[in-house]
């Protein structure tokens, strides 16, 4: 390969990087946003159980369970949807940064047990939402195909 041919091919490389970096950094401001409006329509109450951190991070890796099926084994969609709905929107809109901040809380607060609760129930539930969403997709996606060929 030649200089020329060498240069060529890495300005591609990095053109298609950009796209891929805006992609992620568009879909998470987007997927933030999200989450900061859930938080306002539904606030933790001060030292209270918090739920809409939970539900937060539930719903989104179950969706994130769902997306990683249709873009991997139904359907092959543009590149960038991917990087922008999975690590953008869904990366920005679960919030395990902020589930951290909440067990420390619940444990500097005195609420130790609860803060262990919370940290075992979103493991648990985060998982089995995103397996249970992957598992159903999948299900759904056969049944699909098997009924198209009928």
């Amino acid at each position: 390969m030649t200089r020329d041919e060498s240069a060529a091919v890495t300005a591609d490389v990095t053109r298609g990087e950009r796209k891929v970096v805006a992609a992620v950094a568009v879909g998470g401001g987007m997927g933030a946003v999200a989450r900061y409006a859930v938080s306002l329509w539904w606030p933790t109450a001060p030292g209270g159980f918090p739920w809409t951190t939970l539900v937060v991070n539930v719903v989104g890796c179950a969706a994130i369970g769902v997306l990683m099926v249709l873009v991997t084994k139904v359907r092959s969609p543009h590149p960038l949807v991917r990087p922008f709905l999975g690590t953008g929107f869904l990366g920005g809109f679960t919030t395990f940064s902020t589930y951290a901040v909440d067990i420390e809380r619940l444990v500097r607060e005195g609420h130790a047990r609860t803060g262990l609760a919370y940290l075992a129930l979103t493991l648990i539930a985060a998982l089995a939402a995103a397996w249970g969403a992957m598992w159903a997709t999948r299900r759904a996606a056969v049944s699909v195909s098997a009924g198209r060929r009928a």
